[in-house]
């Protein structure tokens, strides 16, 4: 099985794009687990229009991933906020891989961490946490 096709299969267990999973992401820092978040707010924290929240929202609404009652604020489901949280435990050991151990500037370190919790699969960032956890102290492995 070639590398491209194991990654294939890999993103067929992740069902959302990059950007949906930002959008989980950013609404699960911004209300928690079951807090509700204004869409303005999404907005502003991600930088892009209400029109573009509105659209990704109506995906993330149809995939079951949110809620949104009507003119209330935008809530995760049960499976929203367990795929929300897989994303960001990925983001967190990225970014304390980059700037903890590699010592990358921390701005540069949160964006790399940002782009590559997306690309990487389940079974090597299993390894790299594994390896940290090995070979450095628990405080640097968050």
């Amino acid at each position: 099985m070639t590398a491209r096709h194991e990654e294939g299969k890999e993103r067929e267990k992740r069902p959302l794009t990059p950007a949906n999973e930002d959008y989980l992401e950013a609404i699960l820092e911004l209300g928690g687990a079951a807090g509700a978040v204004r869409l303005v707010d999404l907005a502003a924290r991600l930088g892009v229009s209400k029109a573009s929240v509105s659209g990704a929202l109506k995906n993330l609404k149809q995939a079951g991933f949110a809620e949104q009652p009507f003119y209330g604020g935008i809530t995760l489901t049960g499976k929203g906020a367990e795929y929300a949280s897989g994303i960001f435990e990925r983001h967190q050991m990225l970014y304390h891989f980059l700037s903890d151990v590699l010592g990358v500037e921390p701005t540069r370190a949160a964006d790399e961490a940002c782009r590559m919790e997306h690309a990487i699969s389940d079974d090597t960032l299993k390894r790299l946490t594994a390896y940290l956890t090995e070979n450095l102290r628990p405080a640097a492995i968050r």
